[in-house]
């Protein structure tokens, strides 16, 4: 039936075809986008269920909804899709980065002992090595501080077959903590750390959502400090934001990662390799 209105086709709009739909791109880790909206432009690094996480060259992450033609890739509109599982076709990492052990029970603990300074300590070693740590039989034990640790070393009785290695906060030459590691001389402990001030600090900035860790006058509590600074209430807060944003070692600092994988050698390393003190 013809219109002498509307033309040959009344649900035609002006004669021009609708336009296509954005392709559907799946978004790959390392997939480079820009949010069409804000001009976030950043490297997908996390697909979640209706979003996605992108991080610019700074570092800095972002969530976004995946919805049609939100993206442009390479300047084009385009659908960011969820990816299509497939079955892994190298080996599977951990949060390492190490070659991940399937199938194997976790080791009975051995003698030999990790000991960090906190409670937040542990809970960022056993995220990122945790895996490594249970199929090596090697527990992380939580110390208050490290103002008495001559006295913890002597208690603990190390030896060839009972290693020690301590994890130290703020290891800087000069430091409080400096003089009481170098007053541990037993050949069968080894006492490493990192730069930091706290264990928080080696965390990088872009992993917790930050620009850079807020700078904290001496003599001020550092944690209470950096929340009054990024306008977070209570430190509990801030450090469920920290060990949230923790995912792999390449979320954290170099500093921390030498001082633990030195850590982990030293207490795993065999009572007849080369060097090893008898």
């Amino acid at each position: 039936m013809r219109s002498r209105d509307y033309g040959p086709d009344v649900l035609a709009q002006d004669g021009r075809a609708r336009p296509a739909p954005p392709p559907a791109v799946e978004a790959e880790r390392d997939l480079v986008v820009e949010d069409a909206a804000t001009g976030f432009c950043g490297a997908v690094v996390e697909v979640e269920a209706g979003g996605v996480v992108l991080e610019d060259r700074h570092g800095r992450r972002r969530a976004f909804p995946l919805a049609e033609g939100t993206f442009l890739l390479d300047g084009r509109p385009v659908t960011l899709t969820r990816p299509r599982r497939s079955a892994p076709t190298g080996p599977v990492r951990t949060a390492s980065g190490s070659v991940a052990v399937r199938g194997r029970p976790a080791r009975v603990a051995q003698a030999s002992r990790i000991y960090v300074e906190g409670l937040h300590d542990a809970a960022l070693v056993e995220r990122i090595w945790g895996d490594d740590l249970r199929v090596e039989g090697v527990v992380v034990e939580s110390l208050d501080g490290v103002d008495d640790l001559p006295s913890l070393v002597a208690s603990f009785q190390p030896g060839p077959r009972r290693r020690l290695g301590v994890l130290v906060d703020h290891l800087i030459a000069g430091s409080k903590e400096s003089r009481i590691a170098a007053s541990v001389t037993s050949p069968h402990v080894l006492v490493t750390g990192h730069p930091y001030v706290d264990i928080w600090q080696a965390v990088k900035p872009g992993s917790v959502g930050i620009a850079a860790w807020p700078q904290v006058p001496r003599g001020q509590p550092w944690k209470e400090g950096v929340c009054r600074a990024l306008g977070v209430a209570e430190p509990a807060d801030m450090w469920r934001r920290v060990l949230g944003g923790v995912r792999s070692y390449n979320d954290i600092e170099v500093g921390l990662l030498g001082a633990v994988e030195r850590l982990i050698d030293f207490v795993t390393e065999p009572v007849n390799s080369p060097g090893h003190p008898e």
